[in-house]
């Protein structure tokens, strides 16, 4: 992943975090976690199927992404 791409990962992260109000989006991103943990059995595959990493990594390389980005659109990927 190169820098460019790696930013506009994190901005994304950083948006989901602003419509969660930032302390809600680390005890989600925590809870969902174990329960993929739990779904999938490795850190890789829980990791890689939580919402806010699948939106993430589903969009990182389109740089107009969070233009277009509809209010809590992680939730697609539930």
């Amino acid at each position: 992943m190169n820098d460019t791409t790696l930013i506009n990962h994190e901005k994304i992260h950083l948006k989901q975090q602003q419509e969660l109000l930032v302390i809600p989006f680390y005890i989600w991103y925590g809870v969902e976690y174990v329960i993929r943990l739990v779904q999938f059995t490795t850190h890789d595959r829980a990791y890689r199927n939580i919402s806010f990493e699948k939106e993430a990594y589903t969009h990182e390389m389109d740089f107009t992404y969070l233009k277009k980005r509809k209010y809590w659109s992680f939730l697609k990927y539930l």
